[in-house]
């Protein structure tokens, strides 16, 4: 069922998916650029198409009912944000305790435009031992593309600065403006 409504809201949107995922056991996804409130919609209509099973980090504060059964359902992994261990120390933490998982994060943070990529995906990447997968929210030409395999090997800041300018230079967000 849940494949049929992803494929429905992709195709009344306008979106296709191009691409195939890896064949990784985990996977830390990337999903860039993050521009519009439509991007996580949109992801999660193409998670629910291909019928993949992508986590994603949540508020551990919107983990309430209503709301925590449809989250948990959907992927959703509650942070607890004010936890005396960090958030990056938390997820690391969780991918290693899982088998088979594959999360997914906007590497950016927020919607808004920022001048440069926090390294935090990358530290959970490393410490966690996952490689990165690039996905990029092509909303110029209405694409999820699944693009490539990424290891984190360097130093963590060179290493978002190139993966920043890499999907803004490939991928135009919903709202350019905010890229």
């Amino acid at each position: 069922m849940s494949r049929l409504l992803g494929g429905a809201v992709l195709k009344l949107l306008g979106w296709k998916i191009v691409g195939q995922f890896p064949a990784q056991e985990k996977l830390l996804i990337i999903v860039a650029p993050h521009t519009s409130n439509w991007d996580f919609i949109i992801a999660m209509a193409a998670k629910f198409y291909m019928g993949v099973r992508v986590r994603y980090l949540m508020k551990s504060e919107i983990n309430i009912w209503p709301f925590r059964s449809i989250l948990k359902w959907s992927g959703g992994v509650p942070v607890y944000r004010y936890e005396k261990t960090d958030i990056l120390e938390q997820t690391a933490d969780w991918l290693m305790g899982e088998d088979n998982v594959w999360l997914g994060l906007s590497p950016e943070g927020t919607r808004r435009k920022i001048e440069k990529w926090k390294t935090g995906f990358l530290r959970i990447a490393e410490q966690a031992n996952v490689p990165i997968f690039v996905v990029g929210l092509d909303g110029a030409n209405k694409q999820i593309v699944l693009d490539k395999l990424f290891s984190q090997n360097g130093p963590y800041e060179i290493q978002a600065k190139w993966l920043q300018d890499y999907t803004n230079e490939k991928f135009t967000g919903i709202k350019p403006q905010n890229q």
